[in-house]
């Protein structure tokens, strides 16, 4: 059994260790429609899965020139795949400096005066070159003689693929129902493979590609297809789909809001007594009332050598906290005067009278007396019923008078209330947030929160007769908990605990339910087969290659702005059988065949590419 493994994993690593064997074995004769085999290579067959094949898709030839630039660069292409090169065109500048998705263009043989170009695709679809900002290109570098001699040359192959690489994406982005089966190199020429895969459709908008260019609609698209497929929802709902027998529970966190404009009468109202009420209006948002009451013509009271003559005024308190003031104005009296206020004594004249009973010197003044108190009356004016009380004493002929005066505060006010529906389902620990809508905005879904978050809303409340704007975080969420069933059986796991805590290396201890309910226990001998040994690792080895620093950004050349304007390219090789390092051409061996950890100096890099990113600061002061 062991060697039968081993066997198929050296089959199956033969065909799929690396991106070349892939790509020799199974992509291209895919993609090409050629024969396939199988991984111990008993079977082929012959797929068809692309609609239409050709030789050569893309061709591009390059010629340096005598400064280093690529003088000449020739395109050729088969747009339709038939087999047939039906379009060919040149560069119209030189290129001095290549990059992922561009070129650059610079005077020959310097990095002065340069311009910046990306691969794109006009409506034809056919390829162009765009000017644009350096930022907007990837990975430039140099390639002319102001960064080395014979680069170009020397490097033709990278040159190639990086050159040919722009152009080829910026087709497939245009038209994602073209691949690339295969790139074939032959000396300063690169030649594409190409198929139509996707696709059997002369439309390149199609709902196949449509993730390429937006992959985060994925989500959604298939919890929408989930949701319509009631195969798909008896299995979620089921109790092997949760792995448990689950109850789903809705609710609302609703946020209501009433907006209350009240009547200057329903916050304060004479109920009784007085003779007169008087409302006027003080501004927008209030009302003032005067409640006048006694007898003020004069000698319209009759007394004789001293009479107590009482009148009193109910005033309903519905609002106290919009009454914004409340004054005893004024009052007068020919020829003695009280005011209470629910039976306390607020005022009296011309001078003091504090008793129920006649004034304390004599009752005939024959003159009117005024008094303007202004008194506060807002204490006393709590919700309910309160008595206004003013008695008079007159001698013969008189007359009394008091007045109230209020000011009321009958503006627009808004009545919240949070209403939580899901506090007792939250608080369940069987219960776990499925789901969840925030004023329309998906904050969690399937139990995992999707990261979105609604704005704060403005909503206008009040209607016409009293708009009112009101802005808060959310008004309603709508919830629902998955909830798990406390009453559905749990499988029995006491048997398999019992093996576990109970087995050893050497020997395995089991116990069975028999059927009257008992339980018997045994042992056995127990061994595991030889597992074999394996190597620590997979052998690899280091190298390294010298390379120019031409590395192009916004400042410049790379390698100009160093001591040392050259570098290395570092490579891993997985080492043969004979643990020989299978060093490329130009590489030096680094590190030998071995179990090589190089996370330390990953670290070390990241860590500086991370910090030179950073901003430095002065932190010191200048001595």
């Amino acid at each position: 059994m062991e060697e039968r493994a081993r066997a198929a994993a050296d089959a199956s690593r033969a065909k799929t260790s690396d991106s070349d064997a892939l790509q020799r074995n199974y992509v291209t004769p895919g993609l090409s429609g050629q024969s396939i085999s199988t991984v111990d290579n008993s079977r082929t067959f012959a797929p068809n899965i692309a609609c239409s094949k050709t030789a050569t898709m893309l061709e591009v030839l390059a010629q340096p020139s005598g400064t280093g630039d690529l003088g000449t660069v020739t395109i050729a292409r088969d747009t339709d795949l038939d087999g047939t090169v039906d379009s060919t065109s040149n560069l119209p500048m030189p290129v001095s400096g290549i990059c992922a998705n561009g070129v650059v263009s610079c005077q020959p043989g310097s990095w002065n005066n340069c311009s910046f170009f990306r691969w794109d695709v006009d409506a034809a679809k056919a390829l162009k070159l765009s000017a644009v900002d350096m930022p907007k290109l990837a990975g430039c570098y140099c390639i002319n003689n102001s960064c080395g001699t014979n680069l170009a040359w020397g490097n033709m192959a990278s040159v190639l693929r990086d050159l040919g690489g722009g152009m080829i994406g910026a087709l497939t982005t245009a038209d994602p129902r073209y691949g690339v089966a295969e790139a074939v190199i032959d000396g300063p020429a690169i030649r594409y493979v190409g198929a139509q895969s996707t696709a059997c459709s002369s439309n390149p908008e199609l709902p196949q590609t449509a993730y390429r260019s937006n992959p985060a609609t994925i989500a959604s698209d298939a919890y929408a297809a989930s949701t319509g497929n009631s195969v798909f929802q008896a299995l979620k709902g089921s109790a092997i789909g949760t792995g448990t027998s689950l109850q789903y529970r809705h609710c609302t966190i609703e946020r209501r809001v009433t907006v209350l404009k009240p009547g200057a009468e329903d916050i304060i109202s004479r109920t009784s007594g007085g003779y007169s009420t008087i409302q006027t209006g003080f501004g927008q948002n209030g009302s003032s009332f005067d409640f006048l009451m006694g007898s003020p013509a004069d000698n319209s009271l009759g007394g004789g050598s001293c009479t107590l003559i009482d009148f009193r005024m109910t005033l309903h308190i519905s609002e106290p906290d919009r009454i914004v003031d409340a004054r005893l104005t004024q009052f007068f009296a020919d020829d003695w005067a009280q005011v209470r206020i629910d039976g306390q004594l607020v005022g009296s004249g011309p001078s003091a009278w504090t008793t129920l009973g006649l004034p304390p010197s004599k009752c005939e003044l024959k003159k009117t007396f005024y008094a303007y108190p202004n008194l506060d009356l807002k204490p006393f004016l709590t919700a309910g019923d309160h008595e206004i009380w003013l008695r008079v004493a007159v001698a013969e002929g008189g007359e009394g008078f008091a007045q109230v005066h209020v000011d009321v505060d009958n503006s627009c006010k808004t009545l919240e209330q949070l209403v939580d529906g899901c506090s007792a389902i939250a608080a369940d620990p069987q219960c776990k947030l499925d789901s969840e809508l925030v004023d329309g905005v998906q904050t969690w879904i399937n139990g995992v929160a999707t990261g979105l978050k609604p704005l704060p809303q403005t909503r206008i409340l009040g209607g016409p007769a009293c708009p009112t704007d009101l802005t808060r975080d959310f008004f309603l969420k709508d919830r629902t908990y998955r909830c798990s069933v406390d009453d559905v059986a749990k499988p029995d796991t006491s048997r398999g605990a019992y093996i576990i805590d109970h087995s050893t290396e050497t020997m395995l201890a089991d116990r069975t339910r028999q059927s009257d309910g008992s339980f018997a226990s045994s042992t056995r001998a127990f061994s595991l087969p030889d597992p074999g040994s394996v190597p620590a690792c997979e052998p690899v080895c280091k190298t390294r290659a010298p390379k120019a620093n031409s590395e192009a950004a916004p400042d410049g050349v790379v390698g100009a702005k160093q001591n040392v304007p050259t570098g290395y390219d570092s490579f891993f090789h997985a080492c043969t059988a004979d643990n020989q390092c299978p060093a490329g051409p130009g590489e030096e061996v680094v590190s030998a065949c071995g179990c090589l950890d190089d996370f330390p100096e990953a670290v070390v890099m990241m860590q500086t590419v991370r910090l030179a990113a950073a901003d430095m600061v002065c932190t010191g002061s200048l001595q």
